[in-house]
């Protein structure tokens, strides 16, 4: 039976982590709250751009014109933009996310290059050998649109010069705070969406279609990529909260046994104390 005196260590030291990761889950539910807002704010405008891209596009196919980023090519290259956490303490976010993508890379049969986002999917790349185009950390928990434009603009003009043939974006997409799913969707070459023959575009474009698809393109790029990083920093700061709740709750729980267990060792202390007493009496009578 363990000493009294150790179980109240232990029960101190585990006290104390209950308190840490209850402070985390504390900081964590006031930064989700704000990544929520933002990601959901953006879908709208993700949603919307893309219906009028595809418009653009039904025009500009008329005309004969194609711009770069539509352009379907076979696959040599493939891209690979891939979306993690810079810190841990979030679950199975990260590790789920990471053998999707780990995955996703050994199904093809052509070269792909990876530009991370984070330390996490920086680690898990450089631990695997894989090709690094570029990395990214340190974006912060509310980042702007600038903060993500460089990403943009290395794959625009790696798939406009025919580096990539493919250019695919991995990230966590925020489904509610107990479901964060990991994600892989295409990026370039744009594949707007078909209008029915029956339905004529509901927009007048000056100069014309193809101009104004040229400009809109990789501003809807930009989007893309801006729009995942907030999902993934949503997704982010739930699981993050989630796994401090549990860990809190587990904490308590180990307080618990702990506690029990001192009880009964005290009261084992006592109970022998007890018969060492009435058998020295005993003895001296």
């Amino acid at each position: 039976m363990v000493s009294p005196k150790v179980l109240r260590r232990r029960i101190r030291s585990v006290q104390s982590t209950a308190k840490i990761t209850r402070a985390m889950e504390m900081i964590a539910t006031a930064k989700m709250k704000k990544a929520q807002d933002m990601a959901i704010a953006g879908r709208p405008y993700s949603n919307k751009l893309m219906q009028v891209i595809a418009d653009l596009s039904a025009q500009a196919a008329a005309g004969g014109a194609v711009h770069p980023l539509l352009i379907d090519r076979p696959v040599k290259r493939i891209g690979v933009i891939h979306i993690t956490s810079d810190r841990g303490l979030c679950g199975g976010l990260n590790t789920n996310l990471n053998r999707l993508v780990g995955n996703f890379i050994l199904e093809q049969k052509v070269p792909v290059s990876v530009i991370t986002v984070g330390t996490k999917g920086r680690d898990f790349m450089r631990r695997s050998m894989r090709d690094i185009r570029a990395e990214f950390v340190k974006l912060g928990d509310r980042p702007k649109m600038d903060d993500t434009m460089p990403i943009s603009h290395i794959v625009i003009e790696d798939y406009t010069s025919g580096l990539y043939d493919r250019v695919y974006i991995a990230y966590s997409k925020f489904v509610n705070l107990m479901s964060q799913k990991p994600t892989l969707e295409l990026v370039l070459p744009v594949e707007p969406a078909v209008l029915p023959k029956t339905v004529s575009p509901e927009y007048i474009f000056e100069p014309n279609a193809a101009f104004v698809l040229g400009e809109l393109l990789p501003r809807f790029v930009e989007m893309q990529v801006y729009h995942a990083v907030l999902e993934a920093i949503a997704s982010e700061q739930s699981a993050r909260m989630m796994a401090m709740r549990n860990a809190t709750d587990n904490a308590y729980d180990v307080i618990a046994e702990l506690t029990l267990t001192m009880n009964k060792a005290r009261q084992e202390m006592i109970t022998k104390e007890l018969l060492d007493i009435v058998a020295g009496v005993e003895g001296l009578k």
